[in-house]
């Protein structure tokens, strides 16, 4: 209850007014979405805790040699994820490389270009790319699109192969690479990181755009000076949502992988591994080495998870307006 005042003093009861109180389906929708939202966080702890469990004797064994070990291998008794986690890292960042550079365009493309009937269609269909289940995705690259792949592949190396990471071997193999891991991943990709940086991008100021093109800008003009600094953090924020999506694939990766973890610059070249991958190729194990397994997955739990939080703040930001240059 706010009582209005005056230069007199306090106002006299007739004139108190009462404040808007949250009605009955109010309060009920805010506990059904308060419990919601607590028990996710609680379920994320129990997987955290469920793992740093099951995990505990690998890390007493291995200590810190554990993130410092390229070779995982439960029959000499040597758990290491550094491989593994550099070709989680290499894949993920392969495919944001090719996903973000289509996603801004076609976010772009949605929220300033496109026709609104036209709009409305584009965003269905790319919400809808992003429901597809990424076995499909994963079957379809191994299936269908590795063969086209791999010719790419051969003309990198031709041509490109002085520089380091297109540089093959002599009569090296060149499917079944980090590098087609990372095309096919970054086809999952990009729907989750356009819808993310479109719809930042439809927040834009219509009064900024309206007045850049009344000074006599170009559309993209427009686009350059308004559109693209306002929607700066949703560009990092859709990235980096999309490389923690990237991080957890195992369906793709473990199709297209052989799953032999290494450390190496040939990206072109048949080998490399995942966590998430190997992991799904391995899942029968039991005694010592599901305990290497889970302490995998607890490294790829958490680097997940801080990617994610991180994006999110960022995506926050921005929508708030903070740190946006006026």
């Amino acid at each position: 209850m706010t009582v209005s005042t005056s230069p007199s003093g306090p106002a006299p009861p007739d004139r108190l007014v009462l404040a808007d109180l949250p009605s009955r389906a109010d309060r009920l929708f805010r506990r059904v979405t308060s419990g919601a939202g607590l028990s996710v966080l609680a379920l994320l702890i129990v997987i955290g805790f469920f793992l740093v469990y099951r995990s505990a004797p690998t890390f007493e064994a291995s200590g810190f040699g554990f993130f410092t070990t390229i070779q995982f291998d439960p029959a000499s008794g040597r758990f290491g994820v550094l491989g593994l986690l550099y070709g989680t890292v290499v894949v993920a960042l392969i495919a944001v490389a090719f996903a973000v550079p289509l996603s801004v365009l076609a976010a772009l493309f949605i929220s300033d270009y496109a026709s609104p009937r036209m709009r409305g269609f584009l965003t269905g269909l790319v919400d809808l790319l992003a429901a597809i289940p990424s076995l499909l995705y994963g079957l379809w690259g191994f299936s269908f699109l590795r063969p086209y792949i791999t010719p790419l592949s051969e003309w990198l190396t031709d041509n490109l192969g002085w520089f380091p990471l297109f540089e093959t071997k002599p009569g090296a193999v060149l499917f079944n690479s980090m590098f087609v891991a990372g095309l096919v991943v970054s086809l999952m990709v990009i729907p989750i990181t356009t819808s993310v940086i479109r719809e930042v991008f439809t927040q834009t100021p219509p009064g900024e755009k309206e007045a850049a093109l009344a000074l006599g800008s170009t559309r993209w003009g427009m686009v350059r000076t308004v559109v693209l600094p306002f929607g700066r953090g949703g560009i990092i924020g859709g990235s980096m949502l999309g490389l923690g999506r990237a991080l957890g694939e195992t369906i793709a990766v473990s199709l297209l992988l052989p799953q032999v973890p290494e450390l190496t610059t040939h990206l072109l070249e048949f080998g490399g591994a995942t966590i998430s991958g190997f992991i799904a190729n391995n899942a029968g194990q039991s005694g010592p080495a599901l305990s290497g397994l889970m302490a995998a997955g607890l490294v790829l739990f958490l680097f997940t998870l801080a990617t994610n939080f991180t994006a999110s703040v960022i995506i926050s930001r921005s929508r708030s307006g903070a740190g946006v240059d006026a």
